[in-house]
């Protein structure tokens, strides 16, 4: 089993990451030049509005639209408060979650299921709870004010980017909290018990200074203590230069950014088992060269320059084609089977069909096989296009309830193998099943498309005979407002043939009863079903 990272750099509008085992793409990443990612990166902002109604600030931090912030994430630092008023909430919230921490670790360590993640989430919910209970948003925030913020949720759509003023910066072990007030342990997914309990006494040799977290990633489970504590002073040091450029900055203004794609690509898909990362390109060479150094300088080695002029990475490795179908909303199953992949502004719907899947004996084992062979396909295409949110899946009903039970079971496995964090439903006697999955990244869809200007995103556009008689019901309701002589429509020069071919004895009728001239105007720069009406009295 060879296990390789393909990194993709050598035009300039793009790079592509493809991480390969047995020559089989198991993750991919794309960025388009354009369409960077904004999520990780921290900005000085500027607050342009408190809304009381929804208790959320609107501000401005440099990116296409206003971000959201809600008050349950904005830090007491920012509070309009008299200090001494904003110190005694901080103590008091401290006592209060030594406590509350030393209560759940112990009921959690009685039933040997302690996870510090979990607690230290509670611990904070709690936390914040304290604080904002006394306060409403309009009282403690002005507009105007200077915060620095960090981006939780990319844009979207018409949405803007969600924002914290709780700050955390990942390192390749350890994610640094510097202004959460109390909190820090190990990731639950580390569940070996002899691990917690070393990384814990790492934790707690660290010297982590007063205010500041410290959570060590799953990454970080067999490392050492030398290894993690490099980590953790390189989070300081970032610290320090956030704080530095911060104060000789004018908002709204880039403070930290998160990293290129070939710098997440070695944080968070390099592993021990890779035997070496192939990079197609000089300048990300380089970059992948140097990051490498600085995180991990005995495996630096591992990152190879691809040479051959001739032949691309990719399709010295067959990645291309097996890309390919990504950008394509129908998935072939091995059976003869195939999903349908359709994604709304709120959910991913995927539909499940047989097709030509005919070689088993009876209708249920057609659909327990094809199920099986979708729940596998579904976990890849999950990881490959980055699918995220709500995952509705719309498998074929089955009748046996074993079997529909084999189907979760089957899809729960073959997503133990992806990053983000996955939450899975069961199976509705109506055959549906719901999954809501982390977004990580922009999906492939997002980054590499546009909204058409035909459909307008919905994937189909109105018939002819529908546009036409739409035009003609507005074209009466215009004449009816007010007395008119004439009126001019602009429309496709196709559907002004389709309504004088078809349609002309209702436009002749329309034309006597309302005593109106119509005429028709070509303008191809129209696309159905989208026209213009000009009126003159």
């Amino acid at each position: 089993m060879t296990r390789k990272i393909l990194i993709d750099a050598r035009q300039p509008e793009e790079t592509r990451v493809a991480s390969i085992n047995d020559n089989l793409v198991d993750d991919f990443e794309y960025e388009v030049n354009e369409k960077k990612q904004l999520r990780g990166n921290i900005y000085l902002a500027r607050v342009t509005r408190v809304e009381p109604s929804l208790q959320a600030a609107f501000v401005e931090y440099g990116g296409n639209r206003q971000g959201f912030l809600a008050f349950s994430e904005i830090h007491p630092d920012y509070y309009r408060i008299p200090i001494e008023d904003r110190e005694k909430i901080l103590a008091s919230v401290e006592e209060n979650g030594n406590e509350t921490e030393e209560i759940s670790f112990n009921e959690d360590k009685d039933e040997n299921n302690a996870e510090e993640e979990e607690i230290n989430s509670q611990i904070i919910k709690k936390t914040k709870a304290k604080l904002y209970k006394n306060y409403k948003i309009q009282e403690v925030i002005v507009k105007r004010q200077i915060l620095l913020v960090q981006v939780v949720k990319e844009e979207r759509g018409n949405k803007g980017a969600a924002l914290t003023s709780y700050l955390s910066i990942a390192g390749r072990y350890c994610v640094l909290m510097p202004n959460t007030p109390k909190g820090g342990g190990v990731s639950r997914k580390i569940i070996n018990n002899p691990d917690r309990q070393r990384l814990k006494k790492i934790v707690e040799g660290l010297n982590v200074p007063s205010g500041i977290a410290v959570i060590i990633r799953t990454a970080g489970s067999k490392r050492t203590k030398v290894e993690i504590k490099r980590d953790f002073q390189n989070l300081l040091t970032i610290w320090e230069d956030v704080k530095s450029k911060t104060l000789e900055s004018n908002a709204p203004n880039l403070i930290h950014e998160e990293g290129s794609i070939i710098k997440r690509t070695v944080r968070d898909m390099y592993n021990s088992d890779i035997e070496e990362i192939v990079v197609e390109g000089e300048k990300a060479f380089k970059a992948c060269k140097d990051f490498m150094k600085a995180l991990m300088p005995s495996h630096v080695k591992k990152v190879q320059q691809y040479k051959d002029t001739q032949l691309p990475l990719f399709q010295k490795y067959t990645i291309d084609s097996q890309l390919a179908d990504i950008f394509k909303p129908v998935v072939t199953l091995p059976s003869g089977g195939y999903l349908v992949i359709n994604h709304t502004e709120a959910l991913v719907a995927v539909d499940v069909n047989s097709g030509k899947a005919t070689r088993e004996r009876s209708i249920e084992k057609t659909a327990l096989q094809t199920n099986i062979e979708a729940a596998e396909e579904i976990s890849k295409q999950a990881k490959l296009r980055d699918l995220s949110g709500l995952i509705v899946i719309d498998f074929i009903d089955m009748e046996e309830y074993k079997n529909r039970h084999t189907i979760e079971r089957k899809l729960k496995e073959s997503l133990k193998k992806d990053r983000a964090r996955i939450q899975v439903g069961e199976i509705s006697n109506f055959g549906l099943l719901e999954m809501s999955r982390q977004r990580l990244r922009p999906s492939v869809s997002e980054i590499s498309s546009e909204l058409c200007e035909h459909c307008g995103g919905i994937g189909r556009i109105q018939s002819m005979e529908v546009s036409a008689m739409q035009i003609l019901r507005s074209a009466e309701e215009k004449i009816l407002e007010e007395k008119i002589e004439k009126i001019k429509i602009k429309v496709n020069s196709n559907i002004a043939i389709y309504i004088l071919n078809n349609k002309f004895q209702q436009l002749k009728d329309l034309e006597e009863r309302q005593n109106v001239k119509i005429i028709f105007e070509n303008d191809n720069n129209i696309f159905p079903p989208n026209f213009e009406i000009e009126i003159s009295k």
